[in-house]
């Protein structure tokens, strides 16, 4: 019987981050960091056909970062741990810095870009 092939962990980190890289799989997490979230909401919120979010919330389900709660007839989803929060707090945090910087750049590049004004005369 021979082992089980380990996945080196930057492997799996590529693979968690690429099974995040969707926008609505983004949103719903968002949505999700307050506590649990019913469907009929998150479709109010998002917007998108109702198979399309059921075939994003089975992503996330099947990857173990949210769970569904089914109360009577309604499901609602929440976050497995509070982790994936904080992850999205991390993302925002960065986002804010390289926006920052980007519109720093993009100042200067503005100004760099302005024809020079000639010197003013003494006697003017």
């Amino acid at each position: 019987m021979s082992e089980p092939v380990q996945v080196p962990l930057y492997q799996a980190k590529a693979e968690f981050f690429r099974m995040l890289g969707h926008p609505v799989r983004i949103r719903v997490l968002e949505l999700l960091q307050n506590g649990p979230v019913p469907v009929r909401d998150l479709l109010q919120d998002i917007d998108i056909e109702p198979s399309s979010l059921s075939q994003q919330l089975a992503v996330l389900r099947r990857s173990g970062i949210v769970v569904s709660i089914r109360e009577g007839s309604t499901v609602s989803y929440a976050l497995a741990g509070g982790d994936v929060a904080e992850l999205l707090r991390a993302a925002r945090r960065i986002l804010t810095e390289l926006l920052a910087g980007q519109s720093a750049l993009l100042a200067e590049l503005q100004d760099s870009d302005r024809p020079e004004q000639p010197p003013a005369h003494a006697d003017a």
